[in-house]
């Protein structure tokens, strides 16, 4: 069948909702029918490798929920160089199973002032230092024959102030301008400040810089050097979707859309999840179905279970496919440091009450930091001071709170408030970093066993897991970013480090530390693949174990049972959980259980399957 009407069959149904969600933001049908061409022309030069793809991902629209799936996020030059060294390491990455890889930004960017790639200069060309858009279609091409989709942001808020759109508008070019959120007058500026929160009030307080060459106020909700765009203008929002559209025609097969929330601005108002955001993600998932239904999006949404409903849609008319589980990233954490799972449990329950179509990506570190984003009303609940607590977490996690066994730093610490977010990989934040430097056997035993039972927890919940790069193989904190002076300023360099290839050959000499955390994950990993309790159709819930260090999860399907249990404590802890009764068979050490009263032993998990 030809392109042009296969186009067109996937157009018509959707053509009037889109229509009418463009006019209902913009009012401009000669705009709209600029935005239908383009999608053709999109279309057009889609491969006849990614039209195959596409029509296989329709007939499996829940591939990206099923138990096979693993991520793993990194940045391509700490990793490998490029993208050609990336394409050559591929091999590693199918040994761990990886079946979805995040390469973290890689288009033209400034350097060295380009937040770690997310201020964009040019979002249709890779970035010199990375490679080509020729090597980047290689790349997804090798990774299709192994099984892996690749994942890049979408960095769609804002540009680098060195775009091209950027320099035209300094020029005066009222159409670029246009592009961007300016004012001539620094009163209307001012007055949103009053209700727009700081992202980073450490290092880059307020919304709005001063651009001396344009003689303009402009928003940058982020960095100086990274501008807002306008979406109030619908030429930003058909050339920003052709842009996306080219990566997905390049192999991109997962966006992941940066500041989803940020896109709409609204004098008067935080300037954040406005309902215009909903309307503008809700044409662009309408555009990849029409264009490249195997692509899917994943948002990136920093907020509460009980808000992050709105970003996924309803049923009948989606948005994102995926969203980051932040939420639970940071309390799975929490827990952690106090032997207490109570607002752990009370988080996922919170997840678990949303639509089944809600899907998330589970993850322990990622190239951000930690935010302590708690429910503070339920830590109240349980007798919880939310400030006290957040600040015994920033400094539990950096080693500074007696007793700690974690390494790590903080970052963006607010004097004003008291808040501050932590940093640093697993297995430094586990405590083995510290084991090692002490030569304490013991202690660096405890910290394997906390980052094993911590990716057991995000491999057993609902969604699948996703690695960070160095994970799989207990890789450290790097302090060496403290004598660069273009990364010295950004404590998220710590866990942002070169991947240690010497580290990763010692993943199967027997008693290393690398070996140990490989095999443990593989273990996970496999079990993954092979029990189908893991694929979408399970149902997840929590159960109680009496027990506020013991964290329940259960799954089910078909009549049979997994129960997850993890111990959060350095103690042996019982649990009793009279509801789970029955025979059942521990997929990690084999050992029976008769679903009744149990002891754990200081950080262990067990995953018994009963039927």
């Amino acid at each position: 069948m030809a392109a042009q009407t296969v186009f067109e069959r996937r157009l018509e149904p959707r053509y009037a909702e889109l229509e009418s969600l463009f006019m209902q933001l913009y009012d401009d049908r000669g705009s709209f029918a600029a935005l239908v061409e383009m999608l053709r022309c999109a279309s057009r030069e889609r491969t006849q490798q990614l039209k195959l793809l596409d029509a296989q991902r329709l007939r499996t629209p829940d591939w990206y929920r099923g138990g096979a799936m693993l991520g793993m996020t990194m940045y391509t030059e700490l990793f490998a160089g490029g993208l050609e060294g990336l394409t050559r390491r591929l091999d590693y990455l199918a040994e761990q199973g990886v079946t979805y890889l995040h390469l973290m930004p890689l288009l033209k960017m400034p350097h060295p002032d380009n937040d770690g790639g997310y201020a964009v200069e040019d979002f249709n060309t890779v970035d010199p230092s990375l490679g080509t858009n020729e090597q980047l279609a290689a790349l997804t091409a090798a990774m299709r024959r192994r099984g892996m989709s690749l994942c890049l942001d979408f960095v769609i808020n804002h540009t680098a102030d060195t775009h091209e759109w950027a320099r035209r508008a300094r020029a005066g070019e009222q159409e670029y301008i246009d592009r961007y959120i300016t004012f001539d007058d620094p009163a209307i500026p001012r007055e949103m400040e009053k209700t727009i929160p700081d992202v980073f009030p450490e290092t880059a307080p307020g919304s709005f810089i001063y651009d001396e060459q344009m003689g303009r106020w402009v928003c940058s909700s982020f960095h100086p050097y990274q501008w807002d765009l306008n979406y109030r203008n619908p030429a930003v929002l058909t050339d920003m979707a052709e842009s996306m559209l080219r990566l997905a025609n390049l192999g991109v097969e997962v966006f992941r859309v940066d500041a989803t929330p940020y896109l709409w601005k609204e004098p008067g108002t935080s300037c954040r999840n406005l309902p215009q955001v909903h309307t503008i993600m809700r044409m662009i998932r309408l555009m990849t179905e029409i264009v490249c239904p195997a692509a899917i999006l994943k948002g990136e949404v920093v907020m509460a279970p009980r808000e992050l409903a709105a970003y996924f849609g309803p049923a009948e008319r989606p948005e994102c496919h995926l969203l980051y589980n932040s939420s639970t990233m940071c309390t799975q954490w929490s827990a952690l440091a106090s032997a207490d799972v109570r607002q752990l449990k009370r988080q996922l329950d919170d997840l678990h009450s949303l639509p089944a179509h809600c899907a998330f990506v589970n993850y322990l570190r990622c190239h951000d930091d930690i935010g302590w984003g708690l429910n503070e009303d339920y830590g109240r609940s349980i007798s919880i001071d939310p400030y006290l607590h957040k600040k015994y977490l920033y400094e539990f996690y950096e080693g500074s709170f007696p007793g700690s066994w974690a390494r790590g730093e903080r970052y963006n610490y607010d004097p004003s408030t008291g808040d501050a977010r932590s940093c640093g990989t697993t297995a430094s934040l586990c405590g083995i970093e510290k084991g090692l430097a002490e030569g304490d056997a013991a202690q660096v035993e405890l910290g394997i066993r906390r980052d094993l039972m911590m990716h057991a927890v995000i491999m057993t919940m609902k969604g699948f897991p996703m690695l960070s790069s160095g994970d799989e193989i207990g890789q450290l904190n790097d302090y060496s970013y403290h004598g660069d002076e273009t990364r010295r300023e950004d404590s998220r360099n710590l866990h942002r480090s070169r991947f240690d290839w010497d580290k990763a050959a010692l993943r199967g000499e027997p008693g290393t530390v690398q070996q140990r955390i490989w095999d443990g994950l593989r273990q996970l990993e496999r079990l993954r693949v092979s029990e189908p309790l893991f694929g979408a159709g399970a149902w997840v819930s929590t159960w109680d174990t009496a027990n506020n260090s013991v964290l329940a999860l259960v799954r089910e399907l078909d009549g049979r049972r997994l129960v997850g249990l993890f111990n959060f404590s350095g103690a042996c802890q019982r649990v009793r959980v009279e509801a789970l009764a029955g025979a059942y068979r521990d997929l990690i050490s084999g050992g029976a259980w008769d679903g009744r009263e149990l002891e754990l032993a200081p950080y262990s998990y067990a995953l018994y399957l009963c039927g």
